[in-house]
């Protein structure tokens, strides 16, 4: 059960429409998909999505931090020896991505070796989630149109809205408006990307008081100290840490110093194992968690969703799970479904990411293309 091969392939799918937040902007999907083979010829596989405005990583760049890096220091070991990879790819700083597709493709090979699911090696809490989904900057008419789509067609009824603008009155707006029209029946909560100063904020806030907000998340930056602490302690919904908590280390500061009182889980930046981390660090400090989505395809999205089904705290919230329906194509052979607002994991051993070869040769972007 030993690592014989680690690939890193590049591919880009465009969006249906631009997804615009407060930090920036993506029109196509440049990710990489990653293939972990063992000696047994299993193959596992995962999805590291090129985020350069949050964690600074490009495309580019993780294909060659795993063509030249990782791949020749984990070739030959057991796919058990987890903690032993982790130690090899943290003596290179950065690439939270990279190493999490990493990581989640090996997952899914000991999966299939020990033919099992890998939500339930994690914990098997349930089979499915409840679904959120993530709406982007646009007028107030269009997002209340995409919202009401969802609910009608996929039966979500928790929605993710993008703030951060400015005059803030902008998303004030918005999210007024999504509450006016889908009524008392729907969830809603707010996600800053940053845009905001402290005193922003809390200004939104106090303008949306009357709109039963569920969370609030990284309204201004952690850089902010003082003023992000402030924040929260006059914030009366939860303040979630996303960006600003990659790492255990950082999730720990974050609900320590006061800076946060709940964190968002991106198994995109923290794979599975050091998701676990984060999630038992939460655990055990009383912050609550959501399952965040980092703008994932599908494979992203079942990996997402595989986490967090695997443990009852994550399951207490919607998960951020439905953002691949805003691609115009994806890998899967075997699409995700949503069905009454849920999300269900695979029951076959493994993640059960089986990627589709002719698509994979018509978005890759390598020169094996």
């Amino acid at each position: 059960m030993k690592i014989t091969s680690i690939e890193a392939i590049p591919f880009a799918i465009p969006y249906l429409k631009p997804l615009r937040f407060a930090s920036g902007e993506v029109h196509t999907a440049l990710h990489v998909l990653v293939r972990v083979t063992s000696d047994e010829g299993i193959v596992g596989v995962a999805e590291a999505p090129a985020r350069p405005f949050t964690y600074g990583e490009t495309q580019e760049s993780i294909v060659a931090v795993i063509q030249t890096l990782f791949a020749p220091q984990l070739l030959g070991m057991s796919i058990l020896d987890r903690e032993a990879m982790h130690a090899v790819m943290n003596r290179t700083v950065g690439n939270p991505t990279a190493k999490s597709a990493v990581d989640m493709a090996v997952w899914d090979v000991i999966g299939q070796t020990l033919g099992h699911p890998v939500s339930a090696l994690l914990g098997g809490f349930t089979d499915s989630m409840r679904v959120s989904h993530m709406l982007g900057f646009a007028e107030p008419a269009k997002m209340v149109a995409e919202a009401e789509r969802m609910r009608d067609t996929y039966g979500i009824t928790t929605f993710k809205v993008k703030v951060g603008r400015r005059p803030f009155g902008l998303d004030v707006d918005v999210c007024r408006a999504l509450r006016e029209e889908m009524g008392g029946d729907i969830d809603l909560y707010i996600d800053g990307n940053r845009g905001w100063t402290p005193s922003e904020s809390l200004r939104a806030l106090n303008a949306m008081a009357d709109l039963d907000l569920t969370l609030a998340e990284e309204l201004c930056p952690a850089d902010d100290v003082l003023g992000r602490k402030w924040l929260v302690d006059h914030c009366n919904v939860p303040f979630v840490a996303d960006e600003s908590a990659t790492k255990p280390g950082e999730v720990t500061r974050e609900l320590l110093s006061g800076a946060a009182n709940a964190v968002s889980i991106k198994t995109a930046r923290t794979g599975f194992s050091h998701s676990q981390r984060v999630l038992f660090q939460c655990d055990g400090m009383g912050a609550e968690v959501v399952m965040g989505n980092q703008i994932d395809g599908q494979i992203g999205t079942l990996c997402t969703v595989t986490f967090g089904a695997a443990f009852e705290s994550t399951t207490r919230r919607a998960g951020e799970l439905s953002n691949f329906l805003d691609m115009s194509d994806d890998l899967l052979a075997e699409p995700l479904e949503i069905v009454d607002g849920r999300l269900s994991v695979r029951e076959v051993p493994g993640i059960g990411l089986d990627i589709d070869p002719w698509k994979l040769a018509k978005y890759r972007v390598d020169q094996s293309n």
